[in-house]
């Protein structure tokens, strides 16, 4: 073998060990970046949301498009999403939101124990609804407007 020929491969050797080591800075520590997550929610006429089941990572941007489909009218069949903090009992909650037909169905003595709601829609409207995901854990969601919590909720899973 020539000895330029074993300079060149020595040459390609080098450069394919410093190539494969590690070009983080961070020692091996690197964080994960939040991401932007979207999902398109709907309510319709029949108590039913399209999710039961959103999944993110902590600290994740989450953006919810939530459209009412329905064809009744808001004050028979409107909706809202309400992301409830963990622990809250969704039977004592509805029945406080209940109550709150002036304040479109959200509790104001519960506003502790919601993360984000959105406001009341009626048949074709729609708003988006834009929050940081909260720590590890199961959430639920639900519609607050009198009786739907018990077929309109859903679980928000962060990882």
């Amino acid at each position: 073998m020539s000895k330029i020929y074993r300079i060149f491969l020595l040459l390609i050797a080098i450069s394919f060990f410093v190539s494969c080591g590690n070009s983080d800075d961070s020692g091996g520590n690197a964080e994960v970046q939040p991401e932007k997550v979207e999902f398109n929610l709907t309510g319709n006429d029949q108590m039913k949301f399209n999710l039961n089941t959103m999944v993110v990572n902590e600290g994740d941007r989450v953006i919810v498009n939530f459209v009412n489909i329905g064809k009744m009218a808001k004050e028979v069949m409107g909706h809202n999403f309400v992301l409830l903090k963990q622990g809250v009992d969704l039977a004592a909650f509805a029945a406080k939101a209940a109550a709150e037909k002036d304040n479109e169905y959200i509790p104001a003595g519960e506003l502790d124990n919601i993360i984000v709601y959105s406001k009341l829609l009626g048949p074709g409207e729609e708003t988006v609804i834009e929050f940081t995901a909260p720590a590890k854990g199961s959430y639920k969601y639900v519609c607050s407007f009198p009786g739907h919590y018990t077929t309109m909720q859903g679980t928000l899973i962060v990882r």
